[in-house]
C-alpha cells in the first residue's frame, strides 16, 4: 500500500517541486495551498495524475484531511520580503496557528512532520558561517521580524510537540534557493536581477554590494529534504550551498549570462537586511550524506532559460 503525504504550500516554488518528487516516487500526494503567493500553474501538470489531489485551503484555519496520512511537509508561508511585508499578519499566522494545526493533525494521524524553517532565524548574523548551534541576531519588532519570528516560533512549537508528545518531527533551515518556478521580481536578489536584465532596467544593488549570499539549486534542496524526512534526526539541519558570493560578484555573473547592457545602480540597504549568509552544512553531510551537486553556472543557465520563457 502506497504511503500518503500532505504537502502544504504545494503551489509555491519549493512546494511544487516537492509535489513532483513525491508523485514520481509513487506516494499518494495531497497538495494544499491558499494561493496567496502560490500559483496553480506550478502544479497543473499534476492534476491528471491518479496519485495527486489538491485542496485550496488556508492552514491557519482548522485542517482536515480524510483517511490516513504517513507524512506532512509544512512549506506554507510567504517567503520573500515583498510578500511578508504585504501580508505580515498572514505570515505570522501561518508560522504559528498553521504550524500548530499541522502538528495537531500529525499527532492525530500518527504522521511524521517536517517543517520548513529558514536561514532568517539567524537574522543579521554575528557568526559566520552559520551553524545550527548559533541562536541568531534578530530584531523582533523590525520589518523582517514578522517572518523571522514566525519561523523561530515554528521551530519552538515543533520541538515542544516532539519533546512533550513524542511526535516524529524534522526541521530544515533553508538557505537561499533558486530555480524554475520562482516568481520574477519578488523582492529577492536573484529573481530581481533576472527581471531587471530581461526588462532592460538597471540592476539594483542594495547597500555597497559587499554583503554575501549562497545560492542552492532547487533539485539539490529537494534531495536534501527527502533525505531529512526519512532520517531519524529531530534537531534543525541547515541546507543550502556553502559557495558564498558577494552581491557585486553575483551581479557580474548575471550581466555576463544575460549579456545585458544596463548598468548597476546602488540603493540604500533595507533595515535589518543580513550582511552575510553562508550555511555550515557539516550536519547535513555527516547525517544525511548530502551536499549540493549543481554548480551555480549550470543552475543559473536553467533558471535564466525559464525566466526568458515566462516573460515572452
Amino acid at each position: 500500500m502506497s504511503k500518503r503525504i500532505l504537502i502544504t504550500g504545494a503551489a509555491g516554488f519549493i512546494g511544487s517541486h516537492l509535489c513532483d518528487r513525491f508523485v514520481n516516487e509513487d506516494f499518494e500526494v495531497v497538495g494544499m495551498d491558499n494561493l496567496i503567493t502560490g500559483d496553480l500553474k506550478n502544479i497543473e501538470h499534476l492534476f491528471p495524475k491518479k496519485n495527486f489531489v489538491f485542496y485550496h485551503h488556508d492552514v491557519s484555519k482548522f485542517v482536515h484531511v480524510p483517511d490516513k496520512l504517513d507524512y506532512i511537509l509544512h512549506f506554507a508561508s510567504p517567503a520573500s520580503p515583498i510578500d511578508y511585508l504585504k501580508w505580515p499578519i498572514q505570515t505570522l499566522k501561518v508560522g504559528s496557528l498553521g504550524t500548530h494545526n499541522l502538528l495537531g493533525l500529525a499527532r492525530v494521524k500518527n504522521a511524521r512532520i517536517l517543517v520548513a524553517s529558514t536561514s532568517e532565524v539567524y537574522g543579521d548574523p554575528l557568526v559566520h558561517p552559520q551553524t545550527e548551534e548559533y541562536w541568531g541576531n534578530v530584531n523582533p519588532v523590525g520589518p523582517r521580524g514578522v517572518y523571522d519570528e514566525a519561523k523561530r516560533f515554528q521551530e519552538s512549537i515543533t520541538m515542544a510537540y516532539h519533546t512533550y508528545h513524542g511526535l516524529e518531527t524534522r526541521i530544515i533551515r533553508i538557505f537561499n534557493t533558486y530555480g524554475p518556478r520562482m516568481r520574477l521580481n519578488d523582492g529577492r536578489v536573484l529573481p530581481n536581477f533576472f527581471y531587471q536584465a530581461l526588462s532592460g532596467k538597471d540592476l539594483t544593488i542594495y547597500g555597497d554590494g559587499s554583503q554575501t549570499r549562497s545560492f542552492c539549486y532547487v533539485t539539490d534542496l529537494v534531495e536534501g529534504i527527502y533525505r531529512l524526512l526519512f532520517s531519524d534526526y529531530a534537531q534543525p539541519v541547515n541546507m543550502g550551498n556553502p559557495d558564498e558570493i558577494t552581491i557585486t560578484q553575483f551581479a557580474d555573473e548575471i550581466i555576463k549570462l544575460t549579456a545585458t547592457t544596463q548598468k548597476v545602480i546602488y540603493e540604500p540597504l533595507p533595515k535589518d537586511d543580513p550582511k552575510q549568509r553562508q550555511p555550515d552544512i557539516t550536519k547535513a553531510k555527516s547525517l544525511l550524506g548530502w551536499e549540493p551537486k549543481v554548480q551555480r553556472a549550470e543552475g543559473l543557465k536553467i533558471t535564466y532559460d525559464y525566466f526568458k520563457k515566462i516573460m515572452k
